[in-house]
């Protein structure tokens, strides 16, 4: 036989062969990026959902002014307040559309992470260290802040919207009108409302306080579709190393904590709770600018501050709060943080498992 003919017959074998490869990347690769998606999505609404009247707190305690009377303080005392208030609902407001954007923020985070640490590691033939787990977490942080950040403003605003904050002075409500006001009414008109005599106000303000009603308020005050990105970079600039951090941290102590044979719940649930507060202790002044940054614009509100960007905002807390007011609300988020991120790492693996075991 001719070389020819040698080279000839063995190219339909490695046809053949390539194509079975690339039949095998294909039925393996679109029902793992499938099962990432749907974990990471159903991960982020049951962690988000299990804290959310923590969360709606840390909201308010960090944007709210800094006045002698009428502040949420302590965790109990305000949790108590808000019920009192606003009952059930008021645990509940803004998370609706924190599960609308946790979702996709979540599935888009997963997946990414779990993408990139194989680009990373060239599809395993190089080792998977920390600094790429951490570049890794960071890109994939940064990749779902830009695919959902209009809903995470808007739900921010409307955390904060029907919050009893105190108003400024010059925006102080009369005596009369506080004492006209009752139950929900009360707290709808304290948050950001300077009368509440007239009902077409007062309809009109209650059609914002809902996801659409919001969206179309930001963008009709604050500049159109740009006002829904205040505070990106700022938020990304937060994200990036906070991400990082959580995911090279749980899966660092997921080699201690679960070796073989002591794998089960608490173990598990353990790690994402320690990896959730390091991390998030670590960043959380990006996070108390990111709130400020993204309720500055917020006219009605009555916080009585208002910046020109994330260097001015730092500037501007440093000088009137001190390093402190860096940190305003930490405590409530530290307890929000340890189930929601045990929570959220925990029906991710449970999930994906259930989505790929045949």
């Amino acid at each position: 036989m001719t070389s020819t003919q040698s080279s000839q017959s063995s190219q339909p074998k490695i046809s053949h062969s390539m194509a079975a490869v690339n039949g095998q990347k294909q039925r393996f690769w679109m029902p793992e990026i499938a099962s990432y998606f749907v974990a990471g999505g159903a991960a982020g609404a049951a962690s988000r959902t299990v804290v959310s009247p923590l969360e709606r707190l840390k909201i308010i305690q960090q944007v709210q002014p800094q006045t002698s009377d009428g502040q949420y303080k302590g965790v109990w005392r305000s949790l108590v307040r808000m019920w009192k208030e606003e009952g059930f609902r008021g645990f509940m407001r803004g998370n609706g559309i924190n599960c609308l954007r946790i979702v996709p923020y979540s599935a888009v985070q997963f997946t990414t992470y779990e993408q990139l640490k194989k680009w990373f590691t060239a599809y395993g033939t190089k080792e998977l260290d920390t600094p790429k787990r951490l570049a890794s977490g960071a890109l994939a942080g940064i990749t779902s802040v830009c695919a959902t950040y209009p809903l995470d403003l808007v739900r921010s605003r409307l955390s904060i919207a029907t919050a009893s904050i105190p108003l400024q002075a010059k925006q102080a409500l009369p005596s009369s009108s506080v004492m006209a006001t009752s139950g929900a009414k009360q707290a709808l008109a304290s948050a950001y409302h300077t009368s509440s005599n007239s009902s077409n106000q007062t309809v009109s303000k209650r059609a914002e306080l809902t996801m659409v009603g919001m969206t179309l308020k930001v963008m009709r005050e604050e500049g159109g579709v740009p006002g829904l990105y205040r505070g990106l970079v700022t938020t990304a600039v937060g994200v990036a190393p906070y991400v990082g951090i959580n995911f090279a941290t749980y899966e660092a102590l997921r080699g201690v904590v679960t070796p073989p044979g002591k794998n089960n719940i608490v173990r598990k649930l353990a790690c994402g709770a320690i990896a959730g507060s390091i991390s998030q202790t670590l960043t959380y002044p990006f996070d108390v600018l990111r709130r400020k940054m993204q309720v500055t614009g917020m006219a009605d509100g009555g916080l009585g501050y208002h910046y020109n960007g994330a260097f001015d905002a730092l500037r501007s807390i440093i000088r009137t709060e001190g390093l402190r007011g860096l940190y305003r609300g930490l405590w409530p988020n530290l307890l929000k943080v340890a189930p929601s991120i045990a929570t959220s790492f925990f029906t991710y693996e449970l999930v994906k498992e259930l989505l790929v075991t045949p």
